[in-house]
């Protein structure tokens, strides 16, 4: 699902704390569908760029989708998860450690 919402091989997100997270301004562009019955993915009713993936197994956090950010976010990619189901056409060559599903 990732790949599909991002149009790209794969979707790159940041665990964000909620009490870490203030929307500034635009709030009322944001929309959101239930994906799965535990998952909320939202999006820019203006432009249709993902945000966020929001989990009911994760209280307090969700993972904000980097690419939306105008700044460095200050971290850098710690490991690869889902490679059990990575596009077939897309390798992996940044040496981070792999997992097939959620560590």
């Amino acid at each position: 699902m990732c790949r599909k919402a991002h149009g790209a091989a794969f979707g790159s997100y940041a665990n964000v704390k909620d009490a870490d997270f203030v929307v500034t301004e635009g709030e009322g562009d944001i929309a959101g569908y239930k994906s799965s019955p535990e998952v909320t993915r939202t999006f820019c009713r203006r432009c249709g760029s993902t945000l966020q993936f929001i989990s009911t197994k994760r209280p307090g956090t969700f993972s904000l989708a980097v690419g939306t950010l105008d700044d460095d976010p200050g971290v850098k990619p710690a490991f690869n998860i889902f490679v059990g189901s990575k596009a077939p056409w897309f390798d992996i060559t940044d040496g981070l450690p792999q997992h097939e599903v959620r560590p």
